[in-house]
């Protein structure tokens, strides 16, 4: 039985699909990861992973994030939920693979959201698994809501409300760059990486990038970290890693030194 207080690992649907094909999982990412999971051990931790080319390309298709207008978006509404249970299959098999006591909780099943933010939490389920020493594996998934009928919940949600829920001891965010820059690293020259971030420098950032279309400049970077920044209120660190270059997940799931941004209330 574990008291400890739980670190969340969130692993970035670009990292574990490959984005520019349909159902295209990059399962010697997942394998690594599991591997890397697997070696640090923890005794208390909830896995977040992201959709990539398995939820995006459908929730797209059938406009499930602007809820429900039409009838023929049911099958959608069922398609992209079920599209993620594949892919979270794929992390599952890597995860029971390597002896890890993962278990898959679908975010539809306990989740309601209105107006696209998380309004009712069913959470009994998650702390016992908890509790009993399971590592519960969730992911953005297409959601019942209450003003919309239904709506896609993204990870990044998932993953702030848990932390605080849970009173976690850091996220871990992996992603598909090396951390946060001051422009988007895949199209900037000289890009400069974040180090280390307190709340205040992150909002100067945000102002600079200027709001919402900022999120799109740096890969919805920035659309990450403002659901984040309830977390770091509440004292909880986030270290931002590139999950696609081997061993980072793990020394940040080890808080060792990494390459990355770490951000901190102060």
């Amino acid at each position: 039985m574990s008291d400890a207080k739980p670190t969340i690992l969130k692993i970035g649907g670009s990292v574990i699909t490959d984005k520019n094909g349909e159902l295209a999982a990059r399962t010697e990412v997942i394998n690594r990861l599991a591997e890397e999971t697997q070696k640090a051990n923890l005794k208390n931790l909830i896995i977040v992973h992201g959709g990539g080319s398995f939820g995006h390309p459908t929730a797209q298709k059938y406009g499930i994030k602007e809820g429900l207008k039409d009838n023929a978006q049911k099958v959608g509404f069922a398609e992209t939920h079920h599209v993620m249970t594949v892919l979270n299959g794929l992390v599952m098999d890597a995860l029971v693979w390597h002896n890890i006591p993962a278990f898959s909780v679908a975010p539809s099943c306990c989740v309601v959201t209105e107006n696209g933010r998380i309004k009712l939490v069913e959470d009994a389920v998650l702390k016992m698994l908890l509790k009993m020493g399971f590592v519960p594996v969730l992911y953005g998934d297409a959601v019942l809501d209450e003003k919309l009928g239904f709506t896609v919940l993204s990870g990044d949600q998932l993953v702030s409300y848990l932390a605080r829920k849970f009173s976690a001891d850091k996220i871990v965010i992996g992603v598909d760059t090396d951390g946060l820059y001051d422009a988007d690293p895949k199209l900037a020259k000289n890009p400069k990486l974040y180090a280390h971030l307190t709340l205040s420098e992150l909002g100067k950032i945000r102002k600079k990038l200027g709001g919402s279309t900022a999120a799109d400049v740096t890969g919805g970077m920035l659309g990450k970290m403002a659901e984040l920044v309830p977390a770091v209120e509440q004292g909880i660190p986030v270290a931002m890693v590139n999950a696609a270059k081997p061993n980072r997940v793990y020394k940040a799931l080890m808080g060792e030194a990494v390459e990355g941004t770490v951000i901190e209330k102060e």
